[in-house]
């Protein structure tokens, strides 16, 4: 009985650690879509301009900063 709490203790972490993933996955398409259509207004070439790369950074910058206000709000009121 031990090993099969254990079993599902173990199979309970590797859910967590896949959801964790498809999430961080999921926010990451979800940059890529959204800077890439902010920042990029011809089609690629070889490598972006200066704009377009610092564009991209701060749009990307921008969208994690703002995930995490969010984060910290939730977490605020789950808590409080």
């Amino acid at each position: 009985r031990a090993s099969t709490m254990a079993d599902n203790a173990q199979m309970q972490q590797f859910l967590e650690e896949e959801k964790r993933k498809a999430v961080f996955n999921e926010v990451v398409a979800k940059l890529t879509d959204t800077c890439f259509e902010k920042c990029i207004t011809y089609a690629p070439g070889s490598s972006f301009s200066r704009t377009e790369s610092s564009c991209l950074t701060n749009c990307a910058l921008r969208y994690l900063e703002s995930g995490q206000v969010v984060l910290g709000r939730l977490q605020n009121m789950g808590g409080g």
